[in-house]
């Protein structure tokens, strides 16, 4: 995993990307506000993001329940704490996904190519360009973002689904304030 590409490339959204992407998803329709959203909010992967059902929703505690493509078991499950204002988002979209029959019903209608292909619109209509402006950029800008926010490295790990705790390390290299500050204070 890398965060700069062979050209040196920024692969992650900064902060103010960010802000510009969640702004824009906010005021999409129903299906790709609410993909964008999970996308942003939970760094889970688009495959992940197009799993999720009615029931991997849960409104109290506020948490999404992902299924963990990237292991060999069909049945790892990681559970990660939203923002309460996400799952209301998530009800009012996809209302019907919550009924008791169709609870297990895919979240999601659409492709994964269709998924990548509002996910790229949003990022033009956010001006978002280069190799961040990408699924894969807003699940590495959410992991940058989450270590400067000062969420512990062990339990990012746990919410990205990484096996190896320096997998996730290397979120540590993006530039975020807290080391601009301590450069400052050198300058």
């Amino acid at each position: 995993m890398r965060l700069y590409g062979h050209d040196g490339a920024r692969l992650y959204i900064n902060e103010v990307e960010r802000r510009r992407f969640l702004a824009t998803a906010r005021a999409l329709p129903a299906p790709q506000r609410c993909l964008c959203l999970i996308l942003a909010m939970t760094g889970c992967r688009l495959s992940e993001a197009l799993e999720l059902t009615g029931r991997s929703v849960q409104h109290e505690p506020a948490t999404i329940a992902i299924r963990s493509l990237k292991k060999r078991r069909s049945d790892h499950m990681r559970e990660l704490p939203v923002p309460k204002w996400l799952i209301n988002q998530i009800i009012a979209d996809h209302a019907d996904a919550f009924a008791v029959d169709s609870s297990s019903r895919p979240l999601f209608s659409m492709s994964r190519s269709t998924a990548w292909r509002y996910v790229k619109q949003v990022m033009a209509c956010s001006h978002i360009r280069g190799s961040q402006a990408t699924a894969k950029g807003l699940r590495h800008g959410f992991g940058v973002h989450a270590l400067q926010a000062g969420v512990p490295l062990n339990l990012l790990q746990k919410w990205l689904g990484h096996t190896d705790i320096a997998i996730t390390a290397i979120y540590g290299n993006a530039v975020g304030p807290e080391e601009r500050t301590i450069a400052q204070r050198m300058w």
